[in-house]
């Protein structure tokens, strides 16, 4: 997993705004916040991401299919650029402050779940969890067995 310090080199000082490294993509499909069911259409992520988390939604529109995607959750945004403490910590930021963490279907997929109940460690999941491996993201919930719902750049 990358480091902080690692992140502050390659990705720069992380701030409230996100000013001078976000960009903005175009999903291929919408998806809708877990909060609200809001569409989303677009969302924010760390510039040197962008084309890499754009490619992973590509390919995972290509493997399930919008209906299937929809059925299965992985269209439950939770969240990608967030300027924020890492939960549990009082000096250590998210991975979300730089945009280079994304959160999908957190409620089905808590914070503290393991494979024993969170939802993308079912079979059905591994494609898609498979898909962020190649593109170059690392799943907490493989790499650590909690936070399933947690992709983040791998370097």
């Amino acid at each position: 997993m990358i480091t902080t310090d690692q992140l502050n080199k390659k990705y720069g000082i992380p701030n409230e705004t996100g000013a001078g490294y976000l960009t903005a993509i175009t999903l291929p499909y919408p998806m809708y916040t877990s909060w609200s069911n809001e569409k989303v259409t677009r969302i924010q992520c760390h510039k040197l991401i962008a084309d890499k988390l754009l490619a992973v939604f590509n390919d995972i529109l290509s493997v399930y299919g919008t209906a299937k995607i929809h059925e299965l959750g992985i269209d439950r945004y939770g969240g990608c650029f967030n300027y924020r403490l890492m939960r549990g910590s009082a000096t250590t930021l998210s991975r979300h402050s730089w945009g280079t963490a994304i959160d999908l279907d957190p409620t089905r997929n808590l914070l503290k779940e393991t494979s024993r109940t969170a939802r993308f460690a079912r079979p059905e999941y591994k494609q898609m969890i498979d898909i962020f491996y190649k593109h170059g993201f690392l799943g907490l919930g493989r790499e650590k067995n909690y936070d399933w719902m947690h992709f983040e750049i791998a370097s």
